[in-house]
This record gives structure tokens, C-alpha cells and sequence, in this order.
């Protein structure tokens, strides 16, 4: 496919070079249409020997060619990365004084706009109004990651990583060729996480312990990496997160530890959990319960550390805790939409997608996003595959399961497939 880049001026234009190599590397052809202030950062040379082809910012190069509307016109994909507030705001308003904004006023392709600047330009009012405006139009912006910014500054507005990039704007060249359009299953845009503006998000992470004795628990595998991404995607969308983390290692925390809107909740045992999701549900929009909650905990707790006593083994008697999730859903306030997730491994007679689809019924939240584990899948990795379910209330024939959405890739790809499905229904 013929894929424009058009590369703006910010320090994360570097990045851009990725993009480039990554695209060939896929067997895309590739024209990088800079502005002339990217060329601070990367220079002309440099994308004319990674693209193999000529580089050029205004509208005055090859003029007998028509130049800055034939490379729109034969473009099958326009891909802006980074985009600056500045080439947002110039792409709202229509403007074509350099070759880029030609190029975007003649395409009649698919358009992605990857933003980088500053959590305050982000978040601004006139950028969140002309995202916005971009999205109406049919356009596609990718939500920023959370992360360090220039200098000591950290927040949403990081430009995402290269791969996340290419991945994402082959998805949408790949709807595109393929008649399918933008949407997902639920008719929904894919950049519905913009919603979030000004919403509260209460997110749960990690796996509770229960305690044996002092030293010893009943845990699970959990890390946490998928609901501390959603924490970081639910921020970049503008809304304030309280995510409730259970046993999360400072390091997992770490993408979201600087950042102003996300409070970070520790917690370690399910009544812990429970008690803090409680406290804080009547204030939020939207609920997420990610955390591996323990089904179980001793009946009683020594004391003291527990001492093996000759070659006898050791019987534990063990208690149901509550079920948060069914509690949550129980005290819900009108118009909070509530996230349910199921690490499955499937059974001797059920897949892991029949387990889904009874216990959404079973639990009454709105969406259940399901985790295939076996295999030493999910738990503990960079990647995820989920599936998205959502349940519609029938008065006639009983509630109704649907899939919405599927999502593979880095935890934080999946995160916003995730808040798209959320923020759908809350629209």
C-alpha cells in the first residue's frame, strides 16, 4: 500500500523513524511529508535514505507535477506521527500553507493522527475540542500513552511506541480496504475512549492474598500489568482513575506513579479490595474490577509462624469470600457502567467463552472482558488476547450475551480496546 507520513515538529519525531522502517519492512511503500520544524529534529536526509524516496515541505517543489495534490490524491493511508497541538489545530481548521496540510486537505484516504506534546496541551480545552472535531470528520486519533515527557515533566501526551503505532494504523487501513469501516461490532467509534473527559474511573488491579500465618498466603498469578495499562489509557482519555491495587509491584506502577489523575490505592486482602471499591463506587462513572480476586480464605489465621510437626501433611479449612464484582453491581448508582473480567482456563465440558458468557449473566455487569490462561497465557506478560462480551437486558425472553469486540497485542492496545466498549455505553 502507499502510506504517507506525515512527521511534525516535536521532539518525538525521532520515533517516526521506526514507523518508516517498520512499514517497509511489511512491504508498504512509504513518502514522509515532513514540516519544515520536524526538520529540527530529523532531517531531510534522513527520511529520504529510510523511505527511499524524496523529501520535500512546501507546496513549490515540483510544481509542473502537482505535487501537493497528487501525493494525497494516490495515497492509500495518511499516518501523521507525532502530531503536534499545532498540526491538529491547523488540521481542523483546514489550513494548507506547507505540503502536509495539502496533502490532508486532498486525501480521500483513511487519516491517523498519532498526538505528542505536553499533558497540558492534551488536555486542553481547544485540543480536546479539535480532536474531537477531527473524530466527527471520520478521522482517526490514536490516544497517547502515559509516560515521561521532555524534561522532568511525565503524563499523558507520550507519543506510543513505534509498533503500537504501525499496528494500530494497519488496522485501519485494513477496515478500510476491506469495506468494514472504523466501527467495532457495537456500532461504537474506535476513538470512543475521548468520552472519558472529565469522567472518574475506579479500577481494580493485581491478585489479593490471603494470609496463612505472618510469613505465608493464598494468592494468584496476577501482576497487574493489564489493569495499571487501562489505569494509564483511562488518564490519556482524560479522566481521573482511582485504581485500587492489590500486591502491585512498584514497578508495574511505574507508568502511571507520576501521573496526577491516576490515585493509587494499595490494598491486600479480597475484604481490603472490597472495602475500597465500596467506599468509592457511589462517585464513579465507571467501574473496572481487572483484579484477580481469591475465591477463598482460611477459616482462621495463625498467629505465628506455622512449624511442620513430623512427616504429617497439613489440611487447611477454608471460607468463601464475598463476591465483590456481584456486590458492585448490587450497589450500583444509575447511569455507572460496570466491567467484569474472567481469567478462564476452561473445563472438561466448557470452553473458556461458555464460562464467559454464563458468568456475565450470572454476575449482571455490563461488559465482561474474558482472559484465556491456560498455557501461561496473560498473567504476567507484555501481551493480552481478550474477548469482549456485553450483556443486553430483555424484559421478554431474559438477559442476552453479545461479542463486541476481540483485542491482541501490548497490554496497553488492548486497554483502549477495552474503554472503547466502556465508553460506548456510557455515551
Amino acid at each position: 500500500m502507499n502510506i504517507v507520513l506525515g512527521v511534525s515538529g516535536g521532539i518525538a519525531a525521532y520515533k517516526a523513524c521506526h514507523v518508516v522502517r517498520d512499514l517497509r519492512a511489511r512491504g508498504h511503500a512509504v513518502r514522509v511529508v515532513p514540516t519544515v520544524a520536524s526538520l529540527e529534529f530529523v532531517g531531510a536526509a534522513t527520511w529520504e535514505a529510510l523511505s527511499g524516496k524524496p523529501v520535500q515541505t512546501t507546496v513549490f517543489e515540483r510544481v509542473d507535477e502537482v505535487e501537493h495534490v497528487r501525493i494525497g490524491q494516490t495515497a492509500d493511508l495518511v499516518l501523521v506521527a507525532p502530531a503536534t497541538a499545532d498540526v491538529l489545530a491547523k488540521a481542523r481548521a483546514g489550513l494548507a500553507g506547507d505540503l502536509l496540510g495539502a496533502t490532508l486537505l486532498t486525501t480521500t484516504a483513511p487519516v491517523v493522527f498519532v498526538p505528542a506534546m505536553h499533558t497540558e496541551m492534551w488536555q486542553h480545552p481547544a485540543t480536546v475540542d479539535n480532536v474531537a472535531t477531527l473524530r466527527a470528520r471520520g478521522h482517526h486519533v490514536m490516544e497517547p500513552a502515559v509516560g515521561r515527557l521532555t524534561g522532568p515533566d511525565s503524563g499523558p501526551g507520550r507519543l506510543p511506541e513505534p509498533a503500537e503505532i504501525v499496528e494500530y494504523a494497519l488496522a485501519v487501513l485494513d477496515r478500510s480496504q476491506s469495506g468494514a469501516g472504523s466501527c467495532p461490532a457495537d456500532g461504537s467509534s474506535p476513538e470512543a475512549p475521548l468520552l472519558l473527559t472529565g469522567r472518574h474511573v475506579l479500577l481494580s488491579a493485581g491478585g489479593t492474598r490471603e494470609p496463612l500465618d505472618p510469613v505465608r498466603f493464598l494468592g494468584n498469578r496476577s501482576s497487574g500489568k493489564q489493569g495499571v495499562a487501562l489505569a494509564a489509557a483511562a488518564s490519556a482519555a482524560g479522566a481521573h482513575v482511582t485504581l485500587v491495587a492489590a500486591n502491585v509491584e512498584s514497578a508495574v506502577l511505574a507508568p502511571v506513579a507520576d501521573d496526577p489523575s491516576v490515585e493509587v490505592v494499595p490494598v491486600e486482602t479480597t475484604a481490603q479490595l472490597q472495602d475500597s471499591l465500596v467506599s468509592r463506587q457511589p462517585d464513579a462513572d465507571l467501574v473496572i474490577m481487572t483484579a484477580a480476586v481469591a475465591d477463598y480464605r482460611p477459616a482462621e489465621v495463625a498467629t505465628h509462624k506455622m512449624k511442620k510437626s513430623g512427616d504429617a501433611g497439613l489440611v487447611l479449612e477454608l471460607v468463601q469470600n464475598p463476591d465483590v464484582l456481584k456486590g458492585l453491581v448490587a450497589g450500583r448508582a444509575d447511569g455507572q457502567i460496570i466491567v467484569g473480567f474472567a481469567a478462564e482456563t476452561g473445563s472438561a465440558d466448557a470452553t473458556p467463552e461458555d464460562l464467559a458468557r454464563a458468568k456475565i449473566l450470572r454476575k449482571g455487569c455490563d461488559l465482561l472482558v474474558l482472559n484465556d490462561v491456560s498455557a501461561g497465557r496473560a498473567f504476567g506478560t507484555e501481551d493480552n488476547s481478550v474477548v469482549v462480551y456485553r450483556r443486553s437486558e430483555d424484559p421478554v425472553s431474559g438477559d442476552t450475551v453479545a461479542e463486541v469486540a476481540r483485542a491482541s497485542g501490548t497490554k496497553d492496545a488492548v486497554s483502549r480496546e477495552i474503554l472503547t466498549a466502556a465508553a460506548a455505553l456510557l455515551a
